[in-house]
């Protein structure tokens, strides 16, 4: 009977024993799967959701419609939607606490296509760089690292004798373009 209750006592410490380190391969395993989430990865699972973009060009509150690679699209309340390049984002407040919940990447191209698009769309833009300029205009060009902005008022078609000037604005610089 008394070999019956060490063993027993033995068998208790086993387990305990395992069950210790289960838990801390769990913890560990959490912690590398967590240190590989990006904020984009955080933004991708919180599309649909209100949240506010800072950037040294102010910021941006509303309902985060869509992302690519390296943007996000916020539908500001009461105005237009709001495109912010990643590079330009100094905090997103809002974001899904959770990032277990996979409801896709987004988009796959990067800003430089999205930009490209509303170039193509032809529609004035404000662009707020990350130095607090602000420029509206027409984007005419969008190249590999920045975009043409022909410059003219936000309330003004892009004619000839609209046209106050042309500026080349790096995408690095840009931290919220929106519809004029």
């Amino acid at each position: 009977m008394r070999w019956q209750d060490l063993f027993a006592d033995l068998e208790a410490q086993l387990l305990a024993d395992q069950r210790r380190e289960l838990q801390a391969e769990v913890a560990d395993r959490t912690r590398r799967e967590q240190a590989e989430v990006t904020m984009l990865d955080r933004a991708a699972r919180s599309v649909g959701s209100v949240i506010t973009v800072m950037t040294g060009a102010g910021s941006v509150r509303g309902t985060l419609d869509d992302l690519g690679k390296d943007w996000l699209l916020v539908q500001e309340h009461g105005r237009h939607a709001a495109l912010v390049p990643m590079a330009a984002v100094t905090a997103l407040v809002g974001l899904a606490t959770r990032s277990d919940d996979d409801r896709g990447m987004g988009r796959r191209f990067g800003v430089g296509v999205a930009l490209r698009a509303i170039a193509r769309d032809r529609a004035a833009v404000a662009i707020h760089d990350i130095a607090g300029g602000l420029a509206t205009g027409t984007i005419d060009k969008v190249g590999a690292d920045h975009v043409d902005l022909a410059e003219h008022p936000a309330d003004a078609v892009r004619r000839a004798t609209a046209l106050t000037g042309h500026r080349v604005v790096p995408f690095a610089a840009i931290g919220i373009v929106r519809r004029a």
